[in-house]
């Protein structure tokens, strides 16, 4: 319960009898604990915004046929790094008819790549999902519908 006292009216024996003379450290302790937070979220961040040395955006596409579709992929990245980028068709209703992942290998720093991507049926969206120097990137996997199986990539 409260004290209709506040420390200043009180002597310092009564401030010490009845509990007053501490400082409150619940309400700096959680400021520190949300300052810290705070801090931790931007630096994690300002890694996840930093930290990928490889720049890749695709240029163009086209849809050749109903087989099949051509990409072009831009890939900036340190010469010396192998770049695996996933790449993904879908149809009108948003379902995939072709998902292929290609391996740049070590070379320029700046690569312009055609990739002929093999559809199960038209294309009416092309994507590149990303790229990674660690393997496969972190992306949605293939989501063909239940029984259908990827084809063979690439188309040739």
């Amino acid at each position: 319960m409260p004290t209709p006292f506040t420390r200043d009216q009180l002597s310092p024996a009564m401030q010490e009898r009845y509990g007053l003379d501490r400082r409150p450290v619940g309400r700096w302790l959680a400021i520190g604990l949300l300052l810290a937070a705070f801090v931790a979220a931007l630096a994690f961040v300002a890694v996840g915004v930093t930290g990928n040395p490889i720049d890749s955006r695709m240029v163009a596409w086209e849809a050749v046929a109903a087989d099949h579709i051509d990409m072009t992929i831009q890939v900036k990245r340190p010469a010396e790094l192998e770049v695996t980028c996933a790449l993904r068709a879908q149809d009108a209703r948003r379902i995939d008819v072709g998902y292929a992942t290609l391996v740049v290998p070590p070379g320029e720093a700046e690569v312009l790549l055609d990739y002929p991507l093999r559809t199960l049926a038209p294309a009416s969206t092309a994507e590149l999902l990303g790229c990674s120097a660690d393997g496969l990137p972190n992306v949605p996997p293939p989501q063909f519908p239940p029984g259908v199986v990827p084809p063979e990539q690439p188309w040739s």
